[in-house]
């Protein structure tokens, strides 16, 4: 590991040029500390990649210097090699205890010198390929983990058959900005507001939450996406965030099979005196997808003029009502039962619509 930076501490300055003169020559950068205490602030500013660490020294002698490395989680796994003239065998095991890696003996045997410090530093390149490697994979779980929290959020909104394409990768990120051809369908109970008005907040409750669990159940079993609640609105998306074959023709089985499930939940509001009605708005164009929001509270979304026009023909249908565009009766006229409603003047939008009623579906 040519130009590795190797740090001698020694308090005896012939050692000092002795092992920085044979450590020089094989290409290493060579820094000097003459005792514990300095040789530990080279540490921490210098960051060598081994240290070679006199035993006896004044004031802080080798092995508290050893033991202050350890102690560093920054150098835990710096290499340290002690250098003594003493007995090996005693040394030896007291250098373990404070946490060296390898020992010299004194007179210093250049090849040994050498071949150690070589050994130690290929080891330590190692660790450091290892920590590059480990905050690389950190980096990339916690990526995955946001990724992962994104989606999980996002499976609020679609089927679990959906829900686990987007998180096992099948489909691109729906959270990113695209834009494509969406059928939106708006559905709204006639009469709730006024309903709300004078209920009590139970009853209230009782009714959004039986017909939101009807709504969910059709909706998951077509594979809609449910974009949002909002009260006793809601819109759904089809053929975003995976596509849908035939989306405009689905989205209209999906209309006609919420209408019966909220049919029959009317005739028990009915006999409780809850005069409630359902109504739907579908509309077929293009639309930006992607995420909206802010940090820390992103949703899924769509923006276009689609999403405008299916509103406003729901906020139009009476009860009972599944009003749709001109643009989706061209798609799937032939498969359904169909009556031209007129041309209808919605608020927000400048000119008349022409609206269709849809009353079922075609032998």
């Amino acid at each position: 590991m040519a130009g590795a930076k190797i740090l001698v501490i020694d308090d005896t300055p012939a050692n000092v040029k002795l092992l920085a003169d044979l450590l020089t020559v094989k290409g290493y950068t060579v820094a000097t500390a003459p005792n514990g205490e300095e040789g530990l602030r080279r540490v921490a500013e210098q960051r060598p990649d081994l240290v070679l660490l006199d035993v006896m020294m004044p004031g802080m002698n080798g092995y508290e210097v050893c033991r202050a490395i350890r102690a560093d989680p920054s150098t835990g796994v710096l290499p340290v090699v002690m250098v003594t003239s003493l007995d090996p065998a005693q040394e030896r095991l007291k250098g373990l205890e404070a946490g060296a890696d390898d020992f010299l003996s004194k007179p210093i045997n250049q090849a040994e010198l050498l071949a150690r410090v070589k050994s130690l530093l290929r080891i330590k390149a190692l660790y450091d390929q290892l920590g590059e490697f480990n905050a690389t994979l950190e980096k990339r779980v916690a990526e995955q983990v946001a990724q992962l929290e994104r989606f999980a959020r996002l499976k609020r909104f679609v089927s679990p058959r959906i829900g686990d394409l987007i998180v096992s990768g099948e489909v691109d990120d729906p959270l990113k900005t695209h834009r494509r051809e969406i059928t939106v369908v708006f559905t709204d109970l006639r009469g709730f507001t006024a309903f709300s008005e004078t209920a009590e907040p139970e009853e209230a409750m009782e009714v959004l939450r039986a017909y939101h669990a009807e709504l969910g159940r059709v909706v998951m079993a077509h594979e809609g996406t449910i974009e949002h609640f909002a009260g006793d609105g809601v819109m759904i998306l089809f053929n975003d965030p995976i596509p849908v074959g035939e989306h405009e023709f689905a989205a209209i089985r999906m209309a006609l099979e919420m209408r019966d499930a909220v049919g029959g939940l009317g005739a028990a509001w009915e006999k409780r005196g809850y005069d409630l009605g359902f109504g739907v708005g579908v509309a077929n164009g293009y639309a930006t997808l992607g995420a909206i929001g802010f940090e820390g509270r992103r949703d899924y979304g769509a923006i276009g003029p689609v999403t405008n026009l299916a509103a406003r023909l729901c906020s139009d249908a009476k009860a009972g009502q599944i009003l749709i565009s001109q643009r989706l009766y061209g798609k799937i006229e032939g498969r359904v039962h169909a009556e031209f409603v007129g041309e209808l003047a919605l608020k927000g939008l400048a000119r008349p619509v022409k609206a269709y009623n849809v009353t079922g579906l075609s032998a």
